[in-house]
C-alpha cells in the first residue's frame, strides 16, 4: 500500500456488519434506518413527479420489507408500487471517504423486484432483479448544495408469476408452504466512494493440489498501460504469498504460490473445512485503489459415490433453511441475527445448510465461512415456465453464482428444487433443455463445484442424486435407504413421491443423498392453520420420531448425507427443531445427539 492509502481492515476477522464481506473498503456509510415511503397504489407517483421532492407522509425502516413488523409499516397487503426517499449529507459523504478525485458509489444489497433511482431528482439508474446486488455512480449528480435527496421507486407484482419469487406468496395471506412477501428494499443500502479506476470484483479458486491460489480482478474500466495489480495473503499475521500482474483491459489473472500447501493435503493446516475454518486474509491494491478480502482453501468434488471435501469422503449432516424471520421475513432482524443463525446450526450437530428458495445474505456466507458451515445455495424458483421466467431466473442465477463464487462454506450449487417452475418437465422437453442449461452455465462459470440439477427428483445431468422423501414410518426409510438394491429400485422405478428420479444424464458414482426428509410437525406456539408432513403433539414423541428417523437414515450405509427438514418454525409451516424465534424445541445437546448419530 501506498502511504496516502489507509489502513485496511482484516476482512477474514470482520465484525460482520460490512454488506460485502469479500470486498471491503476503509470507508463507507450504512443508510439503513428511517426513510419516507409511500405506497403507490393508483402508479401515480411518476406522472406527478414524486422523484423531485420525494416528501411521503409515511416511515419506513430500511432495509426491512414494508410487509414486515421490523419496517415499521407492517402491511401484507397487496401493494406493486411503493417510494421511499431520504436526505443524505456532509456526514454521510464523510464516512464514505468521500473526497475530490474520487467517484461516489451507492450500493443495493438486493430490492424486489424492480427499481428506479433518483438523487436530487436527476435519474441515476434502474435495476431489475429482485436477490441481486447493483451500484451506481451518483457522483455527477450530487455537485454543489450541502444535503441531497435519494429517491428510489420499487414495483413487485404479487400476481406476476414468471420472476423468481421462492416461497413468497402470490395470494394476500400465506398459504400451504408460502409465506408473507418481502418486496422493496430489503437488504442494507450503503455508499461509498472509490477511485475512478478500481477494484469491481474478486474471484478467488483455491488449488491446493498444486498449492496454488488463482484470483482474477475485475476494475471497474480500462486500465492505462503498464498498471498492475498486487495481491498479498497473510496468516496469523505472516506473509504466506504474495503475486503481481499486469492488468490486459479490465481484468488480471494472477496465480499465487503458497509454499506451505506442499505437504499434508487432505488436513494441513491451512485447509478450511467446518472442523477447520481457517481463513487467509488478503489485501488486493490496483493504483489508488486498495480493499482487503479472504480466502479459504479447500476443494470440493464428487466420486465412487462420496462427496469429497479436500479429497477425503465427507458425510453431510445438513438442515434446511428458509433464512426467514417472523419480524423482518427474508430480511435478517441484524447483522448479528445472521452470525447467530450459523452458531445455531452448527449448535445442533449440522456441518451444513440448505438454503431454500432464497439467495442468503452474503453476511450470513461470510459467517459460514468463518464458523465452518457447508452452504447449498439453492435458487428462488419461479411459478410459471414461459420466456420470461426463462431470461430472468438465468439473469439472476448467473449473477448469484458470480457474486458467491468465492466463499469456500458454498461447496453445491442447485439452480432448480422439485420442478417448481418447471412442473411438466417429465415430458416437456423445453424444460428439461433449460434444467440441463442451467447445469451447463453455472458449470461454465464455477467448473470447481458440484450441480445438482433439480433438487428432490426429475433431475437431469446432476452431479448428486438428490431425493426427497416425508415418509414418517422409520422402518420404510430404512427398506427403501438400507442397501443399494433398495435405491436402485427407486431409481429405475419411481421415487417416493410418485415422480422418476432421474430424467437423463448417468448417475452412476453419483453420491444419493436424502436431501429432505423429516419435516415432524410439533406445533408448540398454537399456530392457526399449523403444518408438516406428519405431526406429534408432546415433546416426548417429538424426540422419539426424530430419533427414530434419523437413526433410520444414518443407518445407511448408501448415503452419502442428508439434509432434515426444517431449521425453524416458519409461519403456519411448523415442522422446525427450533420455533419461529429459534428456540429449540428440545435441548440442544439431545438435538445434537440425535444428529451426530455415529457418525463423525
Amino acid at each position: 500500500m501506498t502511504p496516502d492509502q489507509p489502513r485496511l481492515p482484516n476482512a477474514a476477522e470482520q465484525d460482520g456488519d460490512y454488506p460485502r464481506p469479500q470486498l471491503v473498503r476503509t470507508h463507507w456509510a450504512d443508510l439503513g434506518g428511517p426513510w419516507m415511503f409511500r405506497f403507490d397504489d393508483d402508479d401515480a407517483g411518476m406522472a406527478s413527479g414524486w422523484y423531485r421532492d420525494g416528501v411521503f407522509d409515511g416511515t419506513i425502516i430500511v432495509p426491512f420489507p414494508p410487509e414486515s413488523e421490523l419496517s415499521g409499516v407492517g402491511d401484507t397487503a397487496h401493494h406493486r408500487v411503493a417510494w421511499y426517499a431520504r436526505s443524505f449529507g456532509a456526514a454521510e459523504l464523510d464516512a464514505a471517504g468521500f473526497r475530490r478525485g474520487r467517484r461516489l458509489i451507492l450500493h443495493f444489497g438486493a430490492v424486489d423486484y424492480r427499481c428506479r433511482v433518483w438523487v436530487d431528482g436527476q435519474f441515476i439508474g434502474d435495476h431489475e432483479g429482485g436477490h441481486t446486488p447493483f451500484w451506481l455512480d451518483i457522483t455527477d449528480a450530487i455537485q454543489g448544495g450541502a444535503d441531497h435527496l435519494l429517491v428510489v421507486r420499487t414495483e413487485d407484482d404479487p400476481h406476476d408469476v414468471s420472476q423468481p419469487r421462492g416461497k413468497q406468496d402470490w395470494e394476500e395471506h400465506p398459504h400451504v408452504i408460502w409465506y408473507h412477501r418481502t418486496s422493496g428494499i430489503w437488504q442494507p443500502v450503503w455508499l461509498e466512494a472509490r477511485p475512478a479506476l478500481a477494484v469491481e470484483r474478486l474471484h478467488w479458486v483455491a488449488r491446493p493440489h498444486d498449492a496454488q491460489v488463482s484470483l482474477r480482478v475485475e476494475l471497474t474500466g480500462p486500465a492505462a498501460p503498464g498498471t498492475t495489480v498486487r495481491v498479498e495473503l497473510e496468516h496469523d499475521a505472516s506473509v504466506v504469498a504474495t503475486a503481481q500482474a499486469s492488468v490486459a483491459g479490465q481484468r488480471a489473472e494472477l496465480v499465487l504460490q503458497v509454499p506451505t500447501l506442499r505437504n499434508g493435503q487432505a488436513s494441513g493446516p491451512l485447509l478450511w473445512s467446518p472442523e477447520n475454518p481457517v481463513l487467509l486474509n488478503a489485501r488486493v491494491v490496483v493504483g489508488e485503489d486498495a480493499v482487503a478480502s479472504y480466502v479459504g482453501l479447500r476443494t470440493v468434488e464428487v466420486a465412487r459415490g462420496r462427496f469429497l471435501l479436500n479429497d477425503r469422503p465427507y458425510f453431510v449432516r445438513s438442515v434446511l433453511s428458509q433464512g426467514y424471520w417472523q419480524t423482518s421475513h427474508l430480511a435478517a432482524p441484524s447483522a448479528g441475527a445472521l452470525r447467530a443463525e450459523v452458531e445455531l446450526v452448527k449448535s445442533l450437530g449440522f456441518n451444513a445448510a440448505r438454503m431454500h428458495q432464497k439467495f442468503e445474505d452474503p453476511r450470513f456466507l461470510y459467517w459460514a465461512d468463518r464458523l465452518g458451515l457447508l452452504v447449498w445455495a439453492e435458487a428462488p424458483a419461479s411459478f410459471a415456465f414461459d420466456a420470461n421466467a426463462v431470461e430472468r431466473t438465468v439473469r439472476e442465477w448467473l449473477e448469484i453464482v458470480r457474486r458467491d463464487a468465492s466463499h469456500p462454506s458454498i461447496v453445491t450449487w442447485v439452480p432448480l428444487n422439485e420442478s417448481w417452475g418447471v412442473q411438466h418437465i417429465a415430458h416437456d422437453p423445453r424444460m428439461q433443455q433449460f434444467a440441463r442449461s442451467l447445469v451447463a452455465l453455472t458449470k461454465a462459470l464455477d467448473p470447481t463445484r458440484p450441480v445438482v440439477s433439480n433438487d428432490g427428483w426429475e433431475q437431469v445431468d446432476t452431479d448428486i442424486l438428490a431425493i426427497h422423501d416425508y415418509e414418517s414410518d422409520p422402518d420404510v426409510i430404512a427398506e427403501r435407504y438400507g442397501s443399494a438394491e433398495g435405491v436402485r429400485a427407486l431409481i429405475d422405478g419411481y421415487g417416493p413421491a410418485g415422480r422418476r428420479l432421474v430424467l437423463g444424464g448417468s448417475v452412476e458414482g453419483a453420491p444419493i443423498m436424502l436431501t429432505e426428509f423429516g419435516g415432524i410437525s410439533f406445533d408448540v406456539d398454537a399456530v392457526d392453520g399449523a403444518w408438516g408432513y406428519s405431526a406429534v403433539s408432546s415433546a416426548a414423541e417429538f424426540e422419539q420420531r426424530l430419533s427414530a428417523l434419523v437413526a433410520a437414515v444414518q443407518g445407511s450405509d448408501v448415503l452419502a448425507g442428508f439434509c432434515y427438514t426444517q431449521l425453524t418454525d416458519t409461519l403456519q409451516e411448523t415442522n422446525g427443531l427450533t420455533d419461529a424465534d429459534r428456540v429449540p424445541k428440545l435441548p440442544v445437546e439431545r438435538i445434537r445427539a440425535i444428529f451426530l448419530g455415529t457418525r463423525t
